[in-house]
């Protein structure tokens, strides 16, 4: 039987730098990406894609803000923010993975899923947003939007300027996934729980309601992938591996992880919150319930990571 991997692309490293955001840029780089998956299912691989929208859903809310405010059109709420970034980036991956696999003569085809993702009601980060959205502000802009939007929550990243932050449950269940897997075992290449699903929660009779909010992508891979019950989860990230100390003089580059280590490092606060450190939590609850191993790489490093332990490799 055909070993199935779940795949996780960042939304960050969809966006090569503040120039190249446009929708254009954007597809360049899934293409890119999608080239190096393709070379992994080359290897005879069934893969799961998931992708994040950190950057993307937050220029689809502003946009959406900006056109409301001048009185132009409706407003479109966060959580169909999220939807729009499923199939806007969904449609970039399928698009390229169809290409890919023709180039290649594999005979696989690829589906993008609408995806919701239960969530608690109760959870605190209703209460205190953690999870990045959208542009870097400099000072001068974020003085102006807090004036005129007193209610956003907003943290500076050092080096970057000032962020927008919203809500980030964490995920109970793909409602999805037993549609995943049948897409899966009829050998689709599948694209699900991008932006890490629409926030839904459900009532006492289990009818569904979305919720504003963007879940952590990685976390709801590492659901998905438990789910799916894979033994590897593959993080792909703008970096070849994790480091200690990084951007700093001493940085170092980490080849092997136990779960023992990565808390440590945890406790340390080596891991930047809104960037690698839900990359390590997800790894370490997937390994928690039962997973056996996780890489974090850059899309280049794919198939070296698994043919020659190229990339961070978490264990248990």
């Amino acid at each position: 039987m055909t070993e199935c991997v779940v795949i996780a692309i960042g939304g960050n490293s969809l966006i090569k730098d503040e120039n190249h955001r446009e929708i254009d840029d954007q597809l360049q780089a899934v293409q890119e990406t999608i080239d190096h998956i393709a070379d992994f299912i080359e290897l005879g691989y069934d893969v799961v894609i998931t992708h994040g929208n950190g950057p993307q859903v937050g220029f689809i809310l502003r946009r959406s803000e900006l056109a409301f405010e001048s009185g132009e059109l409706h407003f479109v709420p966060l959580k169909n923010c999220v939807a729009d970034t499923q199939g806007a980036i969904g449609y970039q991956i399928q698009e390229s993975l169809c290409n890919a696999f023709k180039k290649r003569g594999i005979k696989k085809s690829a589906a993008s899923l609408v995806t919701m993702v239960e969530v608690d009601p109760k959870d605190p980060s209703f209460e205190n947003p953690t999870k990045p959205i959208g542009l870097f502000y400099s000072k001068e802009k974020f003085d102006s939007l807090k004036r005129e939007h007193p209610d956003w929550v907003m943290v500076n990243v050092e080096g970057k300027g000032f962020r927008r932050m919203v809500p980030s449950p964490l995920p109970r269940r793909i409602i999805e996934i037993q549609a995943i897997k049948s897409l899966v075992k009829e050998g689709f290449c599948v694209i699900a729980a991008g932006g890490g699903g629409i926030p839904v929660v459900a009532d006492e009779k289990g009818n569904l309601s979305g919720v504003n909010a963007v879940i952590d992508k990685d976390l709801s891979t590492a659901v998905m992938a438990l789910d799916l019950s894979v033994d590897l989860l593959i993080i792909l990230t703008p970096v070849a591996n994790v480091f200690t100390d990084f951007n700093k003089p001493g940085q170092k580059a980490l080849d092997r992880l136990t779960v023992f280590e990565a808390e440590q490092l945890i406790a340390q606060g080596q891991f930047a919150q809104g960037s690698m450190l839900p990359k390590i939590q997800a790894a370490l609850m997937f390994i928690a319930r039962g997973g056996k191993r996780v890489i974090i790489t850059s899309p280049e490093n794919l198939v070296p990571a698994v043919l020659k332990n190229c990339g961070t490799h978490i264990v248990p």
